[in-house]
């Protein structure tokens, strides 16, 4: 049954949805920073959790006036993400094209020409949504992405509903045929699929050392790439006075040696230090309000998430060797499915 407050929940996102398109862009735009200023003030706890976030980016030599000033920014950079998601289908092809200046597009769009897929591997940065619209006007038709469900369910079927209004093909990520499988095979078939992966939603994620400390990604764009021979490319966005920035970084490629998993693992790595080097350069944009270091994870949360994990591992690995010895290994050469451990990668 829905609760009250998931109700309240669909309702105001549906009006945001109805209003925001309606009224002036200007003033929608007061009304959002207004709105990102009282809950930068309220100090609640996902501003807690961001500024526990922007101070690994700032150095413990930052002061608490620029790390506040920061946490203000972000807030407020956030708002413009959600009047944008809220405005999207009323903001012109044209517009979209016009105001986003993208480095590295060449990278995406070789590849694609060339008939090999291509795995775009993204942080929690500026607008995703305005760069895959962007992307899809740019000729390569569409792409695939995975979801997060949230609750209640009619709001997951709106986000659901909007992004597949912009051309995505968005697959939910619990529930359902396997993620891992279904975007193996659009790269398999030399098409673009793109994931957020900056933070581990499954408690299957990679270590990686992320500012100087520990955190934990997903490996699921890693992980197709070894897969699927797809090229991994790393993007980092941001937000420019009127329009939007993208930085479509070098390939990572799959190293020569190791197992699969430590090849995941040092793909997944190098993919932490481009998020570095993007946030560093745009912090302001990096919208991370949960917990994405080790340090402030709930150490029994995590422990029955990494049990879980290794649970589903075993019993992946087992299913996915099942169905290799009945096929007779006849895909490509019996590889086994690795999203089970690593995770497909997710959006908000």
């Amino acid at each position: 049954m829905t609760s009250l407050r998931d109700r309240i929940t669909d309702a105001g996102y549906a009006l945001g949805w109805k209003l925001v398109c309606r009224v002036p862009e200007s003033a929608a735009r007061e009304a959002f920073l207004l709105a990102a200023d009282i809950a930068w003030r309220r100090q609640g706890p996902r501003v807690q959790v961001l500024e526990g976030n922007l101070r690994r980016v700032l150095g413990p030599e930052a002061s608490g006036k620029q790390l506040r000033a920061l946490s203000r920014q972000t807030m407020r950079s956030y708002s413009r993400y959600w009047l944008e998601a809220f405005r999207l289908p009323v903001i012109s092809k044209e517009r979209i094209q016009a105001d986003m200046h993208a480095v590295g597009e060449e990278r995406l769009q070789a590849n694609l020409a060339a008939g090999r897929g291509v795995i775009v591997a993204l942080p929690h940065m500026g607008n995703y949504e305005q760069a895959g619209a962007w992307i899809i006007g740019r000729g390569v038709g569409t792409f695939a992405t995975v979801a997060e469900r949230l609750k209640p369910e009619s709001l997951f079927q709106r986000f659901l509903t909007f992004r597949e209004g912009l051309g995505f093909e968005v697959l939910p990520a619990s529930g359902g045929n396997s993620r891992f499988g279904v975007l193996a095979q659009r790269l398999r078939a030399g098409g673009l699929v793109c994931l957020v992966s900056d933070r581990d939603v499954t408690g299957g994620g990679i270590e990686v050392e992320f500012f100087g400390e520990r955190a934990r990604m997903m490996g699921g764009p890693a992980a197709l790439a070894v897969q699927t021979g797809a090229a991994l490319l790393p993007t980092t966005l941001w937000f420019e006075d009127s329009g939007w920035g993208a930085h479509i970084h070098q390939e990572i490629g799959v190293p020569d040696r190791g197992t699969r998993r430590e090849k995941v693992a040092a793909m997944t790595q190098q993919l932490a230090r481009v998020y570095e080097e993007g946030v560093r350069a745009h912090p302001q944009d990096w919208h991370m309000l949960q917990r994405v270091f080790v340090a402030d994870l709930d150490p029994d949360r995590l422990a029955a998430a990494e049990r879980t994990a290794g649970q589903a591992e075993a019993a992946g690995q087992a299913e996915a060797a099942g169905q290799a010895e009945a096929a007779g290994q006849a895909d490509d050469g019996g590889q086994a499915d690795d999203g089970a451990r690593t995770g497909a990668g997710g959006g908000p």
